[in-house]
C-alpha cells in the first residue's frame, strides 16, 4: 500500500506572501486534522477497552498512557523547534541547509525514540508501580507499556513529521497519512480487542502499528523522487549546534506535553487518593475528550509557526502583526465553540464511554461541567507559547509553556482538594490557565513588543 500511494501535485502550500483568514483557514486545517486524528489513538484505545474489556484495563492504560506520551513527545519537540528552524532558514535563503538539517533532525529522532523506548521497556513494572497501580491493574499496565515500546520510534518520528509536512509546506501529506494511521489502529482495536478478545495487549498492539505507519512512510517520502514539497532527506552528518537549537527553540512544545503528562499522572494520583478506579476512569474520559478540543489548538499551533517563523526569518513585521491578529480572533471562536459543546453534550460524551455504569456517568458528567471552560481561555496562551516558538525564541516560550502546565495546575491540583474537595481538581485546569493568561500577556509585552503595540488591545 504503501509504495503506491500517490500525492497530488496541486495540494502545496507556501509560507511566503500575505495570509489572509481564508487562507490561514486552509494552511491549518490539514495540520488540525492531523492531530485531531492522532488523537484517535487512545481515544479508540479508551473506548474499546473500556467498553469490552471493563474498567480495571481501562483505569490500567489511563494510568500508563502519559508516560508513553511523555517519551513520544520528544518528537514534538524535535518537529516544533526544527520545523521553526528550517523555515527561519528557507526564509534567510539558505535552502539547502535546511535540507541538511531537516535530515539530520529526522535520523536523531528515529534513534531516540528507539532507545527510550528500550529503556522503558526495561523498567515497565517500576514505573507501573510508581504511576500507582495497584495490584489488580499491575500485569495490564505493563503489557500496555511495553507492547507500545515496540512502536515507540515510529511514534517519535509521528509526533516529528506533523511540524516538518507544514514546514515542507505539504500539510494534506500529513492529514492523510494520519488519516492512514489512524484507520490502521482502529481497525486492529476491532480485531483484537473486540473480535479476539485480547484486551489491553490488542490495544497496544493496535496503537504500535498505527503509529509505525505514520512514522516511517514519511521517511520513505521524503526520500523518494515523488517528494514535492521544499524538504528533502539528503545525505548529512550530525550537526550538534542544530541539534541544541531545535531541541532548544522546540523546548517549550516538549515542555507542554511532558507537564501534561505529568499533570495527568498527579491527576490519577489524587483520584486514587479521592475516589479510587472510578476516578481514573472519569478522568480518562475527560482526557479523551480533551484530546479533540485541545487537538484544534495544537494543530493550529503546528500549521501557523512555520509561517511566523517565514516571516520572521524575512523580517516581514507587518505580515506577523496580521498573523497575530487573525489568530487572536480565530482562537477566541474556537474556545467558545468548544466550552459550549462540552457544557450541552457533557451526558451523551460520558455515555460513549462508560454508559455501562451510572454512578460512574454521573461522576463523569459533573468532572466535565467543572473542567471544560477552560477552553476559554487555554488557546490563547497556547499559541502566546507557540508565537514565540516561531521568533526562534525558545526560552520565552518554555517559559510559558512550563507556567502554564507543569507549575499553575500542579500547584492547583494538589491544593485545591484541600479547600474544595473533589471539585477542587476538576477545577484545576481552568485557575491554573487564568493564572496563566496573566503571565502570557506579560511575556507578550516584555518580549514582543515590535508585535503587541498594535494588537495587544485584543487579548486585554
Amino acid at each position: 500500500m504503501q509504495s503506491n500511494l500517490t500525492i497530488p501535485a496541486d495540494v502545496n502550500i507556501e509560507l511566503s506572501g500575505h495570509y489572509t483568514y481564508w487562507r490561514i483557514a486552509k494552511s491549518i486545517l490539514p495540520s488540525i486534522a492531523m492531530v485531531l486524528v492522532t488523537s484517535v489513538y487512545s481515544i479508540v484505545d479508551g473506548f474499546f477497552v473500556s467498553n469490552f474489556a471493563g474498567k480495571s484495563g481501562f483505569a490500567a492504560i489511563n494510568l500508563t498512557f502519559p508516560v508513553i506520551m511523555m517519551i513520544g513527545s520528544l518528537g514534538l519537540m524535535i518537529g516544533s523547534g526544527g520545523g521553526a528552524l528550517t523555515s527561519k532558514l528557507k526564509g534567510e535563503g539558505y535552502s539547502q541547509k535546511a535540507h541538511r538539517v531537516f535530515s539530520m533532525l529526522v535520523w536523531f529522532g528515529l534513534a531516540l525514540g528507539a532507545i527510550m523506548g528500550v529503556v522503558l521497556a526495561v523498567f515497565a513494572p517500576q514505573v507501573s508501580l510508581w504511576l500507582g497501580a495497584d495490584e489488580a491493574m499491575m500485569d495490564e499496565c505493563v503489557v500496555y507499556i511495553r507492547l507500545n515500546m515496540i512502536g515507540m520510534p515510529g511514534f517519535v518520528l509521528q509526533c516529528a513529521f506533523q511540524s516538518f509536512y507544514m514546514a515542507a509546506e505539504r500539510p494534506q501529506l500529513g492529514t492523510l497519512m494520519s488519516v492512514v494511521a489512524g484507520v490502521t489502529n482502529i481497525v486492529l482495536d476491532a480485531v483484537l480487542v473486540w473480535w479476539l478478545g485480547m484486551g489491553v495487549a490488542g490495544a497496544a498492539i493496535a496503537t504500535a502499528a498505527g503509529c509505525s505507519v505514520g512514522g516511517f512512510f514519511p521517511i520513505y517520502y521524503f526520500a523518494s523522487h515523488r517528494n514535492r514539497g521544499t524538504l528533502r532527506l539528503v545525505r548529512t552528518r550530525m550537526l550538534w549546534p542544530y541539534v541544541g537549537k531545535a531541541c532548544t527553540n522546540g523546548l517549550s512544545e516538549y515542555v507542554v506535553n511532558i507537564s501534561m503528562n505529568i499533570v495527568c499522572i498527579c491527576y490519577n494520583l489524587q483520584l486514587m487518593r479521592y475516589l479510587g478506579e472510578d476516578g481514573v476512569s472519569a478522568y480518562g474520559v475527560l482526557m479523551y475528550i480533551g484530546f479533540i478540543f485541545v487537538a484544534v489548538f495544537i494543530g493550529y499551533n503546528i500549521g501557523i509557526t512555520p509561517v511566523i517563523g517565514y516571516h520572521y526569518g524575512a523580517r516581514d513585521i507587518g505580515e506577523q502583526r496580521s498573523l497575530l491578529r487573525k489568530s487572536l480572533v480565530l482562537i477566541a471562536v474556537a474556545g467558545v465553540v468548544m466550552t459550549a459543546v462540552s457544557e450541552l453534550f457533557a451526558r451523551p460524551m460520558a455515555r460513549i464511554f462508560v454508559g455501562y455504569d451510572e454512578g460512574l456517568t454521573e461522576l463523569t458528567v459533573n468532572a466535565m461541567r467543572l473542567y471544560f471552560p477552560a477552553m476559554l481561555i487555554c488557546g490563547w496562551n497556547m499559541f502566546a507559547s507557540a508565537l514565540f516558538t516561531g521568533m526562534n525564541n525558545g526560552v520565552v516560550s518554555a517559559v510559558a509553556a512550563f507556567a502554564r502546565t507543569l507549575g499553575f495546575e500542579l500547584i492547583c491540583v494538589w491544593l485545591l482538594p484541600a479547600l474544595l474537595g473533589i471539585n477542587g481538581i476538576w477545577m484545576s485546569w481552568g485557575i491554573a490557565e487564568l493564572l496563566s493568561l496573566f503571565l502570557c500577556n506579560y511575556l507578550m509585552v516584555r518580549y514582543a513588543p515590535q508585535l503587541v503595540k498594535k494588537n495587544f488591545r485584543v487579548v486585554q
